[in-house]
């Protein structure tokens, strides 16, 4: 089996995570005192595909583990965020 290092991501606003092939592990999440919170993950860069869209409640911190080898980002990892005051993104 072969190891890899975990490495983390903070951003504040959408734009690419990593420019290069990862897998995405688990993500931190802290959103804004209103609207409607989500995280949407895209493998391509803003046009891309999406691989991981989700919801949250307001002024929260939530934390969202992937399991067994989490997603595999083939070209790069691009966020798109709706009131969210910050992503952590954990990669591999």
């Amino acid at each position: 089996m072969a190891i890899s290092d975990v490495f983390a991501v903070t951003r504040t606003s959408d734009g690419t995570v990593f420019g290069g092939r990862s897998r995405v592990r688990q993500i931190q999440v802290h959103t804004s005192g209103s609207g409607s919170p989500a995280v949407v993950l895209k493998d391509g860069g803003s046009g891309g595909t999406t691989l991981l869209s989700l919801t949250f409640t307001t002024s929260n911190v939530h934390s969202v583990n992937i399991p067994d080898n989490g997603i595999l980002f083939p070209t790069d990892v691009y966020l798109d965020l709706t009131a969210c005051e910050g992503v952590t993104v954990f990669l591999s």
